[in-house]
């Protein structure tokens, strides 16, 4: 194994010192740049605060509410908030509704495809029965 373990040593020993250099000059400016554009991902259109991407919309809601004057509509400051409800900050009453509009459109669909289950299925093949000669 001459020759073999020259050229694998001399490979780890590059791979070592690429690690120690860290990072390219390239993928030091592509970080820099994505982490400002993550840090001023929702600005604010009054006051012009920023905030990171990782906001949500209570947060949000919560600047409007509290650093402007009452009455400013939401709309203005995020277009993120057209469809915030600040009474259901996470959506979960939403979500059950959408959930209950599908089930009682299911429901409906199922009711005008003739609405006939197994019962009266079975039914009305017991009546009809044999005829006897």
């Amino acid at each position: 194994m001459g020759k073999g373990s020259n050229v694998q040593k001399a490979q780890a020993a590059r791979e070592r010192n690429q690690k120690k250099q860290g990072k390219s000059e390239e993928e030091r400016k592509a970080a820099s740049a994505k982490a400002a554009k993550d840090a001023n991902a929702f600005m604010c259109q009054i006051c012009r605060q920023t905030f990171m991407v990782n906001a949500r919309p209570p947060l949000l809601y919560q600047h409007v509410i509290s650093k402007h004057e009452p009455g400013t509509d939401p709309k203005t400051c995020f277009a993120i908030l057209a469809d915030f409800d600040p009474n259901d900050p996470k959506g979960e009453k939403a979500a059950a509704a959408e959930k209950a509009k599908k089930a009682a459109a299911a429901k409906k669909k199922k009711a005008k495809q003739g609405g006939a289950d197994l019962d009266d299925l079975l039914n009305a093949g017991l009546s009809a029965g044999k005829k006897k000669k």
